[in-house]
């Protein structure tokens, strides 16, 4: 562990042991005296998920959910669903959307269905999987895979723009239109825009249908078979293992994320927020 030693940064950051994870992401934890998140400062967490991609708060008090929506909104505005703010990721009965399984999610950005995309993701852990169960929250940092990628292949990845089309059902769905390469609204870098296909873990609820005009069905699964392998890259790949508490907040531009499928009987309950 380090300490943060910025010193622009205020005393209780500073006295946060941290963590610098490989190869993106910042874990802080806390001590028993700044347990209360209203301590720390949101401009500089702020600034630290646009430098590090995520953070990952460690140890602080649990958040009950208006508490959680009031938190989030001293972030800024907060993207509202027909079910709220705040929405509670857990395995339904039921399930409408492979996000209520303990099944693979693919790679994809929050809110491409949305009126707006949301900035930023905030994570909060009511209950971990059992550990060794899977269920990992899975990262790529989309600026790692440009930045590794040929001048030849990012002139292909310009030109591409890609549709993609899945029944709404709950909160999610209908079809957009998009380019694959984006510039990240705050920070200025290249991002990519991509949402995965379901593949043969995932469960086959709600899946995603992608056209690329100007493809033949080769030349398409092509382009997202070396897509996938890049983004899988351990080079700009991280699996999130949560804890119970965890808080992690995430940079939903620059950021792809998706989910390890989990073992049926282990537990796992995340709320979410959006921030814009």
């Amino acid at each position: 562990m380090m300490v943060l030693s910025n010193l622009s940064l205020s005393p209780v950051l500073t006295q946060l042991n941290s963590q610098i994870l490989n190869p993106f992401g910042l874990v802080l934890n806390t001590k028993e005296e700044f347990r209360d998140l209203h301590l720390l400062s949101v401009a500089e967490l702020r600034n630290l998920v646009w430098e590090h991609r995520f953070i990952i708060l460690r140890g602080f008090s649990q958040l009950e959910l208006e508490e959680l929506s009031n938190y989030c909104q001293s972030w800024g505005e907060l993207l509202t669903w027909d079910f709220g703010t705040v929405l509670d990721v857990i395995v339904q009965e039921n399930p409408q959307n492979y996000t209520f399984t303990n099944g693979n999610m693919p790679f994809h950005w929050d809110g491409a269905f949305a009126k707006v995309v949301p900035s930023l993701i905030f994570f909060q852990c009511v209950v971990a999987p059992t550990p060794g169960s899977g269920g990992e929250t899975t990262f790529c940092d989309t600026t790692k895979v440009w930045e590794k990628a040929t001048p030849q292949q990012r002139q292909i990845w310009q030109q591409t723009k890609i549709t993609y089309k899945t029944q709404k059902l709950a909160h999610y769905g209908g079809q957009i239109s998009t380019n694959l390469v984006s510039q990240h609204p705050v920070t200025g870098v290249p991002i990519l825009r991509f949402a995965e296909p379901l593949n043969e873990e995932s469960v086959n609820l709600n899946p995603l249908f992608l056209e690329i005009p100007g493809l033949s069905l080769p030349e398409r699964d092509q382009l997202i078979e070396d897509l996938q392998k890049r983004l899988y890259n351990p080079e700009n790949f991280f699996a999130h293992q949560w804890q119970t508490g965890d808080i992690l907040i995430a940079d939903n531009h620059v950021l792809l994320h998706g989910r390890n499928p989990f073992f049926s009987h282990s537990s796992r309950h995340l709320q979410r927020v959006h921030i814009l």
